[in-house]
């Protein structure tokens, strides 16, 4: 059976793996999604999911200046080792973790970190915005539900798209790694400084 790219990204949508995983899945399971996603679970998606309650009392704190030396970022990220905290394969996610800051301006870590009175006033900006465009009241909830996933995928880091492969999010590809290092990895904290900003 042919695996099309709207089965993986339903299958990503459904379970956060990567692409190849996704693809991988279907075509061990004939395009199956239900079986495709038992196969994840089974598989590293499971490990993750599993070390994700782990304690994370290593790692590193990472600097990265965009070229230009006009946006600076710096964040830890930790692991529950530092044999894994000295590998390349980890410096190498912190790094790609530090450009995503750089050039996607992420508020938050997580949906969880946003403030509840920041996603009341979002809510209430977008029912404006539903009412003024016209939109029936019986469809305004939904709308607004809609939009807001799109507020958090782009304020939140884990949500957005990754820079360097937009069919993965910041989440997912944590998640991948912490399958294939076999540690849990957390995104602490960030700060993001951009020259000139708040003069």
């Amino acid at each position: 059976m042919e695996i099309t790219a709207a089965m993986v990204k339903e299958l990503r949508q459904k379970t956060g793996a990567g692409v190849l995983a996704c693809r991988e899945a279907l075509e061990a399971n004939d395009g199956d999604i239900e079986k495709a996603i038992k196969f994840l679970r089974e598989k590293g998606t499971a490990v993750a999911e599993k070390k994700s309650g782990r304690s994370t009392k290593d790692g590193i704190i990472a600097s990265y200046i965009h070229a230009g030396n006009r946006i600076g970022v710096m964040l830890e990220v930790n692991c529950e080792t530092d044999f894994v905290a000295r590998t390349d394969e980890f410096k190498n996610l912190v790094m790609d973790i530090a450009m995503q800051i750089a050039a996607k301006r992420p508020l938050y870590v997580k949906r969880e970190d946003v403030p509840q009175d920041i996603i009341e006033k979002e809510r209430s900006i977008l029912k404006t915005q539903a009412l003024n465009e016209g939109k029936p009241e019986r469809v305004i909830d939904k709308i607004i539900e809609g939009r807001l996933e799109k507020f958090f995928a782009n304020v939140c880091l884990l949500e957005q798209e990754f820079i360097k492969d937009p069919d993965k999010t910041i989440g997912s590809l944590i998640t991948e790694k912490i399958a294939t290092i076999g540690e849990n990895i957390v995104v602490r904290r960030f700060v993001r400084y951009e020259l000139g900003e708040e003069i």
